[in-house]
């Protein structure tokens, strides 16, 4: 019997757009990773679903597939990490930002991976700093939240990453 896969080992990695997703694959396997992060959440897809009425037919309504809508990323993490989420979409505020591919690992207790999702096109849409708070003692806490054209499970990333290598070379 498969046991469930915990969720508190992941890893996240970008590539500009222009790359392709072996490049973010070999980002991932040299450890270029944005690391830390405590939180990953928007790893959605849903379907609208359009309804249809034929005359005459009035015991049903029928259903078809529309378009597919993926919510944003949203990356949380301590503070403390750098400042590369903040300059990525400070470049944005600037107008100078570049859309960047990623994909987030989930990984087993070797750090390898068993399973990723990959979006295209992201924008870093929000970025959050910390609440400061001189009567707690909480961490500080980033978000960056991520729109992006599309979210899907990666089948197979070890023979994702695999491949990846293998196609540049590695």
């Amino acid at each position: 019997m498969m046991q469930p896969l915990p969720a508190y080992n992941f890893y996240i990695a970008l590539a500009e757009a222009e790359a392709n997703f072996a490049a973010v694959g070999l980002s991932a396997l040299s450890a270029v990773v944005l690391g830390g992060f405590s939180e990953a959440a928007g790893l959605d897809s849903e379907i609208q679903v359009e309804e249809r009425r034929a005359g005459g037919v009035n015991d049903r309504v029928y259903q078809f597939p529309g378009a597919a809508s993926f919510p944003h990323l949203v990356l949380t993490r301590g503070m403390g990490f750098g400042e590369d989420l903040y300059l990525w979409h400070e470049q944005f505020l600037k107008g100078k930002g570049v859309r960047r591919h990623g994909m987030v690992f989930l990984a087993d207790e070797n750090h390898l991976p068993i399973k990723a999702w990959k979006f295209e096109n992201g924008i870093p849409v929000k970025w959050s700093g910390p609440a400061l708070n001189a009567g707690s003692s909480a961490l500080a806490i980033e978000k960056l939240e991520i729109a992006h054209e599309r979210m899907g499970l990666v089948l197979s990333p070890g023979k994702a990453l695999s491949a990846a290598a293998e196609n540049l070379g590695v």
